[in-house]
């Protein structure tokens, strides 16, 4: 069963319910008490039938009778009775004359009144006194309330209840379906959404409510999608780029060494160009592979407590050891006074990897210009800056840095192979911090990396 069924058959049997509990308990509470009014006014006519019976004063029993005759209407089938009681067995016979319960004017006596029922016809009585002697004061009749007015409105509920659940099945139907097509609009585009047209995106909902929330965040979702298989097409393009540039001259180089025979100086520069070409092969596979590895985030990683202004410093000492051009200025003036404030919980072998790349991209990128490098701590975390004034990156593809062998346009002139800053960036999310990157063309590229601080240990006393 569809959703909008289920919410339309919920919301039908919910309201008919509701309806239904309400008219029934209107129609009961309304019997109940149509029973209760009507023995009042049986009561009242034994009121009077007693005193204009008994009233020594004929002149004033009789203005009883006038009053009761003209502003009591009578009732259907009303009968009066007056039985004389002076013992049980009295009772027991002016029950049997009158075809009335003996229960029923036996409690009468015991109680002075009582109230009796035989179908829609009731009793009301009282017990009066005169002259001694105890009398049994009666009056029947049936009682057309419960038979006429009971039964009218008996008819109006059940009509009413009839139209209340048309007009509810109604609704519910036209409210389903009209809550639920902007649904199966939405699935319907979905459907038709493919890797050959990523390009399309569900139609907007105006108003702030689920459906437009849930168009936008298909639409999101579609982006990133989008992004991610654009990123995978650009990832197998250049990795057949860069993986088969030194293939093809290895391969070539070999075949036209084959072809005839050579001098020695020719196969060894062959050999050498071969050499030259394998070991670039070689750490374009090797990056690639720990990039790999460090793309899972389940990735078993030793983790120990080390100081990152100790790693800056083999950082700078590694770099300007491969280039003594390179200029790294480590400012020390920020450095927090407490020196656990310096230590993270890390794999000291990836966060050297992590920051060399940066630093090491800082210097070739501006021509071995002054590279700064700030540490400093905020709250729960440590800070780290490095700045260059190197050649920037261009604003348009700051989006694709992280892409791998995605190198920006103005970078020709350097070598590389575009896999240090993803493979940085999946270092620093190892070690669940945060890698910012902002830059401007020709003024140079500012990274910030953030790592939370190692848990101070507290102090034994």
């Amino acid at each position: 069963m569809k959703t909008n069924t289920k919410i339309a058959l919920a919301l039908f049997i919910g309201n008919v319910l509701i309806v239904s509990a309400f008219g029934g308990a209107i129609y009961y509470f309304l019997n109940q008490y149509s029973y209760l009014d009507f023995y009042k006014r049986l009561e009242t006519r034994a009121n009077i039938t007693a005193q204009h019976t008994f009233n020594p004063d004929r002149e004033q029993a009789n203005a009883v009778k006038s009053m009761r005759d003209e502003y009591l209407e009578r009732l259907p089938d009303e009968k009066s009775y007056i039985m004389p009681v002076t013992s049980s067995d009295s009772i027991a016979k002016a029950a049997e004359a009158n075809n009335i319960p003996t229960a029923f004017l036996q409690q009468m006596s015991l109680n002075g009144k009582a109230n009796y029922r035989y179908g829609q016809k009731l009793y009301s009585g009282i017990k009066y006194s005169h002259d001694g002697r105890n009398y049994l004061v009666i009056v029947s009749a049936n009682n057309y309330y419960a038979t006429n007015h009971l039964g009218f409105l008996r008819n109006i509920l059940l009509g009413g209840i009839a139209f209340v659940i048309l007009i509810t099945f109604l609704l519910s139907w036209f409210f389903s379906r009209n809550i639920f097509n902007p649904i199966k609009q939405i699935t319907d585009d979905v459907n038709q959404i493919s890797t050959h047209n990523m390009h399309l995106r569900l139609e907007g909902h105006e108003g702030n409510n689920e459906i437009g929330e849930l168009s936008s965040t298909f639409n999101d979702l579609l982006n990133r999608i989008e992004t991610a298989f654009e990123t995978q097409k650009n990832f197998i393009s250049n990795a057949s780029h860069e993986l088969g540039t030194p293939l093809t001259t290895i391969i070539g180089e070999a075949d036209i060494a084959l072809i005839k025979d050579r001098t020695p100086e020719y196969y060894r520069e062959t050999l050498g160009k071969i050499l030259e070409q394998a070991e670039r092969l070689d750490k374009i596979t090797k990056s690639l592979l720990y990039l790999a590895q460090t793309g899972y985030t389940n990735n078993k990683v030793e983790m120990v407590r080390l100081r990152i202004d100790e790693q800056l410093w083999a950082v700078k000492d590694t770099i300007e050891k491969l280039n003594p051009k390179n200029q790294i200025n480590i400012d020390s003036s920020l450095f927090p006074d407490d020196p656990f404030k310096l230590k993270v919980i890390g794999n000291k072998q990836l966060l050297h990897l992590a920051l060399a790349n940066i630093i090491s991209n800082a210097c070739k990128y501006s021509h071995n210009k002054p590279v700064y490098v700030g540490v400093a701590t905020t709250g729960n975390e440590i800070v780290i800056v490095v700045k260059d004034q190197g050649v920037g990156i261009p604003a348009n593809e700051l989006q694709f840095i992280y892409d791998p062998f995605f190198r920006a346009s103005n970078t020709f002139n350097f070598e590389g192979y575009g896999i240090g800053l993803p493979l940085t960036r999946n270092i620093i999310r190892l070690h669940n911090g945060t890698l910012d990157v902002s830059s401007e063309v020709d003024k140079g590229t500012t990274v910030q990396i953030k790592l939370p601080l190692a848990v101070v240990p507290s102090p034994m006393v």
